[in-house]
């Protein structure tokens, strides 16, 4: 009998569009039953999955393309101290001086009685008193030659505590034309929750099929960044290297050139950072592209298991999805989320899953035996 998880894991995470934050539940539910000890997590974002598995005790490797991703994944899989080993690195990083560096020129802003918006018609993601302590941390952060668990410790409490003061919807794309009201308060990094690790972790940051080349794995736990089916929709909404391109640099510290009004990174263009799974394109053959990505994850992962979050709003269609999972395996279980009541449906089997496919904005985590 394999492993039965009874509570859930705490995690954290900053603000995020694909967050898996109240699924995690119903994601270790998948785990009932199967002889699993090592998870490959392939597209861990913020990595609250990561840290769930971690915590229930499986040998976990976390892969993601961005910077910030690893950094998250650096600070809660590879540290093996208290919490309190962190506290006066913390407290040193709360004293410095802030001043006006490059994070306030770009992406600070003043207050003009609650309007964000600024001379030159700009809005800011945050008002410049944070900004500049933005600025000196970050520089200091540099500076003390740290570690790279006591850095990725750092850089995290820092995205984790701009995250509580920002002036956005939960992404870097367009900013809010009024303060909001957490933009007012004073920005205080706090030691993360972090958790003393028993197993040797791996952390991965690149391209899903390179990583994949290194990896054998029990499971593997596949949430791809879907692009939209909408064909009007412009791409950029939905690249997630735009969307948070501001954590890349604050992890970076490269001080990239940038553009348009909400100050991206020229390396977040949609040309540079699409990825395949965001692709709206078609092949020669009429295929799109973003469906055979799909394949070709499931095809090619040496896995006993493969867990697949899929939308509804994604290129593939429920019955090219079906086909697709059925060529590379045999599905075991299938879960259905219900976005009104934020929980996971009750677990259907084989094919019936079907029926619900079409409606709009489902999603679906999909557990085959390969």
């Amino acid at each position: 009998m394999g492993l039965v998880i009874l509570n859930t894991p705490s995690t954290q995470g900053v603000k995020y569009a694909g967050s898996k934050l109240k699924l995690i539940p119903h994601i270790l539910s998948l785990f009932d039953g199967l002889e699993v000890s090592t998870v490959f997590d392939g597209f861990s974002g913020t990595t609250r999955v990561s840290q769930a598995l971690a915590q229930c005790g499986f040998q976990v490797t976390s892969n993601d393309i961005s910077e910030w991703s690893y950094t998250f994944a650096v600070c809660y899989l590879k540290n093996q101290q208290p919490p309190a080993y962190y506290q006066a690195l913390i407290d040193h990083l709360n004293a410095v001086q802030g001043y006006e560096g490059w994070f306030s020129t770009h992406y600070g802003g003043l207050d003009f009685q609650g309007s964000a918006v600024q001379s030159d018609g700009a809005k800011k993601p945050w008002q410049l008193h944070n900004t500049r302590k933005l600025d000196g941390i970050r520089d200091e952060i540099d500076r003390l030659g740290l570690s790279e668990v006591e850095k990725a410790v750092a850089l995290t409490s820092l995205i984790l505590a701009m995250d509580e003061v920002d002036n956005t919807l939960g992404h870097f794309t367009s900013y809010l034309r009024e303060w909001s009201v957490r933009s007012y308060k004073t920005m205080q990094l706090k030691v993360p929750k972090l958790f003393t690790n028993t197993q040797e972790h791996t952390v991965l940051k690149g391209d899903i099929f390179h990583s994949m080349q290194h990896v054998k794995a029990d499971f593997a736990y596949f949430d791809p960044p879907y692009g939209s089916n909408n064909e009007k929709m412009p791409p950029s909404r939905v690249r997630y290297a735009a969307y948070y391109h501001l954590w890349a640099t604050v992890c970076k510290n490269d001080k990239p050139l940038i553009f348009g009004s909400a100050g991206r990174r020229a390396d977040s263009s949609d040309t540079i950072a699409a990825t395949v799974f965001e692709e709206f394109r078609k092949d020669d053959d009429g295929h799109f592209l973003a469906v055979k990505a799909i394949e070709k994850l499931i095809a090619s992962i040496d896995a006993k298991y493969v867990a697949l979050s899929y939308s509804s709003g994604g290129k593939a269609t429920a019955i090219e999805l079906n086909d697709i999972l059925n060529r590379h395996g045999r599905l075991i279980k299938t879960l259905e989320i219900d976005y009104k009541k934020n929980v996971m449906a009750d677990m259907k089997w084989t094919h019936e899953w079907l029926r619900d496919a079409e409606k709009n904005h489902r999603e679906f985590i999909f557990l085959i035996a390969k």
